[in-house]
């Protein structure tokens, strides 16, 4: 006999569940799979019987532990404080803004400075250094026709050689000299070298002045017409006279003495040159003394001729009798 399909799979499976035609909304008698955690071992001198322990019967003695002692702790309350005490003083003593730097102190920052450029070479100038010692070179207006400069070196407004900055000062002035040189020239130029007043402490020096004639251009060595001395002395002379193997004969016979105003006035125009106080009064000195000199000069009058021959007679008995 036959049974129908649907009492033949339950005869096959009676055993087994039912498959569920549908899905339960509020959850059914689903059994979970415990799953048993590993085991945890906190104790170095375990032994092997506690292998068979489950998690639940593991009794930790917190007694037996080894916890740090009092010294190993880092102490952070000394550090707090501290913290404190700069908060504190943060607090107390505020930091000062960082002052604002001004157009104006800007522009006044920028002029101590001047970057010029000699012999292709790039050279920075102090300018607050030789502020003192700037009247030592001036434009003295124009000769001739055409552009002809006249190039005013006054040595009376050079620094002390007692000072301790004076080879700083006088390294950066040769560079005032000469890059302000190269300004003022276009064409042909002179030199009207005012050495009068000039005390000795002030005079530069030979090292100085042959390497400010080095250092000018070739242009402005060939551009140079005249080099006038006003009121030379012995000490001015003696330097030439050591520099002459140095420079060409061309500039030497450039170089031009004269004695007074009145005597470079001939030469040159004097409108737009600024002449020392110094220097005029010196020249005024100079002029009275020579005048003082041809006044006792021509009271005196000449020397009689007999005079003069007693005079001789005894050098010419010297000299018969040696």
């Amino acid at each position: 006999m036959d049974l129908p399909p649907e009492s033949k799979m339950n005869s096959e499976g009676e055993g087994r569940p039912a498959p569920p035609t549908s899905l339960p909304l509020q959850g059914g008698p689903t059994q979970r799979k415990k799953l048993s955690a590993p085991r945890i071992s906190l104790s170095l001198d375990q032994s092997e019987d506690d292998l068979g322990e489950t998690p639940d019967d593991l009794d930790i003695n917190v007694d037996d532990l080894d916890t740090p002692d009092e010294g190993d702790y880092l102490d952070y309350t000394d550090h707090e404080k501290d913290w404190e005490d700069l908060s504190a003083v943060s607090i107390r003593e505020p930091y000062d803004p960082i002052p604002t730097y001004s157009a104006e102190e800007e522009r006044q920052d920028g002029k101590l400075w001047r970057t010029v450029i000699i012999g292709e070479q790039e050279h920075r100038i102090n300018m607050k250094i030789i502020e003192p010692y700037m009247k030592v070179i001036s434009h003295g207006g124009y000769y001739g026709s055409g552009v002809n400069a006249i190039i005013v070196f006054a040595a009376c407004f050079l620094p002390d050689s007692d000072r301790e900055d004076y080879h700083e000062i006088m390294e950066n002035l040769f560079l005032y000299v000469i890059s302000t040189l190269e300004l003022m020239v276009a064409e042909d130029y002179m030199i009207l070298y005012l050495n009068g007043a000039t005390p000795h402490r002030r005079m530069p020096g030979l090292g100085w002045l042959k390497k400010c004639y080095q250092m000018i251009d070739r242009r402005l060595r060939k551009n140079l017409k005249s080099f006038i001395i006003l009121h030379p002395s012995w000490f001015i002379r003696t330097i030439l006279a050591i520099t002459k193997p140095f420079i060409s004969a061309k500039f030497s016979s450039k170089i031009k003495y004269v004695n007074s105003l009145d005597e470079l006035q001939e030469l040159i125009p004097m409108d737009n040159i600024q002449i020392p106080e110094c220097i005029i009064r010196l020249d005024r000195e100079l002029m009275e003394s020579a005048e003082n000199s041809r006044v006792n000069s021509f009271l005196q009058g000449p020397e009689p001729p007999a005079a003069a021959g007693r005079a001789d007679r005894p050098d010419v008995a010297g000299a018969s009798s040696s």
